[in-house]
């Protein structure tokens, strides 16, 4: 699946996308694998409250279950007006 960082998220990790091959069942067993690679990943995952996450576009939750997604993206809360 293709994983997709967005604005800090992406500068912390160095990179804009990636295709990762996975194991995970959920957006946290993702992340949790992700944070294990190396710092830039374990840094920019530390406080899952300051981000989001979206499955092939649509918001989703960390518990949610990845199946057979095509895309991950993990991005940090918008604010509009």
């Amino acid at each position: 699946m293709d994983v997709l960082y967005f604005a800090w998220v992406r500068e912390r990790i160095g990179l804009p996308r990636e295709r990762v091959e996975t194991n995970a069942a959920t957006v946290a067993e993702l992340v949790a694998e992700l944070s294990s690679r190396e710092e830039r990943y374990e840094a920019a995952f530390a406080d899952l409250s300051a981000l989001r996450v979206a499955i092939d576009q649509e918001l989703a939750d960390f518990d949610a279950p990845i199946g057979d997604a095509r895309e991950v993206a993990f991005f940090p809360p918008m604010t509009g007006g």
